[in-house]
């Protein structure tokens, strides 16, 4: 044989082992690590806020005036109706007696018009009694009908006397029930040079010293009910569809790492952020620390639900993602397949729930290594990814 032929007879040889040996590589199965399904996986949404107070006031006097006294200050505790300040109230006080001066005045001019009405009206029955007398004389021809004349006319002004004193007293009672009411209003400007809390609160400022000429309206102090403290917090307007109110949360305060307060959603906005698309949430706490700081960063853990057995996806194995669908590689009667499934939502540490589209006996892979095809025949590795 010569050496030419040889050569052919062994590149022949070899290509065939070489095309046996891939062929072999090609078609022989691969093996892979699925997913192990998860017992149960809690669902949770991540927001970040702050601590906010649901009820917040500036308070302040109603009346301008000098600020004379600050019976409290920052950060001391309050209770509804305490006094917080003073303005000077030497003027209005005057105002109030002068006042007080007018309302005597003025139930000494009604008790003398009653006096003169009583009066008027004995002086009118005493002439019309003697009207009557005479005129039964006239009726006789004892008295002339001259003194009948006088003496009726004498009834009939004594009768419009009456009339004088009862105008007379109207206006004087009037005139108490004036003076009762100035009295009152110079009574309530007086009480209104005293600040008072309104209700029980936690002072978190205070804006103006003493000898501070103050108008109305300005603020002095700055209050917080310390029952209404809670968080407001953003959420990601993708993720904000599962929260509901009441749903426990678990939050975090940033000067507190290592501590976790429950809580739970008290409210959820109606309106969105339109430019950092989230939706504002506010989460009312229990055992809230009774050193609370207003603006301090909190994060925001909220608890939608539990999933029972279910695949837990990583991100990274999904492609041609498409809302909540997505392709994923899966074992099926021991073959590879790309399947198209529903996903929940997503974990906080980014994985995937496949909730919908995944046949009975399919497993997911938990990791896509080099040649995959559709079809390929694939074992399972022992030792699943959970």
């Amino acid at each position: 044989m010569s050496r030419n032929r040889k050569r052919v007879l062994f590149a022949g040889v070899g290509g065939m082992v070489i095309a046996f040996v891939l062929i072999h590589l090609y078609f022989r199965p691969i093996s892979v690590r699925v997913v192990e399904p998860a017992a149960q996986e809690a669902l949770q949404v991540f927001a970040l806020g702050t601590v906010e107070a649901r009820v917040l006031s500036k308070v302040g006097f109603k009346v301008n005036g000098l600020l004379r006294e600050l019976k409290v200050d920052h950060a001391d505790e309050v209770r509804a109706g305490q006094l917080l300040a003073l303005l000077d109230s030497g003027e209005q006080e005057n105002q109030v007696a002068k006042a007080l001066a007018n309302l005597d005045k003025a139930q000494a001019n009604l008790n003398l018009a009653k006096a003169s009405l009583k009066k008027s009206r004995t002086n009118l029955a005493l002439k019309q009694q003697q009207s009557h007398r005479r005129q039964e004389l006239k009726n006789k021809d004892v008295l002339a009908g001259e003194e009948a004349e006088v003496s009726l006319a004498a009834a009939q002004t004594a009768e419009a006397e009456v009339l004088l004193s009862e105008a007379e007293m109207a206006a004087a009672a009037a005139a108490v029930k004036d003076a009762e009411a100035q009295l009152g209003l110079s009574r309530e400007v007086l009480s209104q040079h005293l600040l008072v809390a309104p209700y029980d609160a936690v002072i978190i400022g205070r804006h103006k010293e003493i000898g501070t000429i103050m108008q109305a309206g300005e603020p002095v102090f700055t209050l917080v009910n310390p029952c209404t403290v809670w968080v407001r917090a953003f959420v990601d307007e993708a993720k904000a569809g599962y929260i509901e109110v009441g749903q426990p949360v678990e939050v975090r305060l940033r000067s507190l790492p290592g501590k976790r307060f429950p809580g739970k959603v008290a409210r959820i906005d109606l309106e969105s952020d339109r430019v950092g698309e989230e939706r504002r949430i506010y989460v009312t706490w229990c055992d809230c620390p009774r050193d609370f700081h207003l603006g301090e960063q909190a994060e925001v853990v909220i608890n939608s639900g539990l999933l029972d057995k279910v695949v837990l996806v990583s991100e990274t194995l999904v492609f041609e993602r498409d809302g909540s669908s997505g392709q994923i590689w899966t074992l099926e009667q021991g073959q590879l397949n790309k399947r198209r499934v529903i996903f929940g939502q997503s974990t906080l540490d980014g994985r995937l729930p496949v909730i919908q589209g995944m046949p009975e006996g399919a497993q997911v892979l938990a990791a896509l290594p080099s040649g995959l095809r559709q079809g390929r025949k694939a074992t399972v590795q022992s030792g699943g990814t959970p």
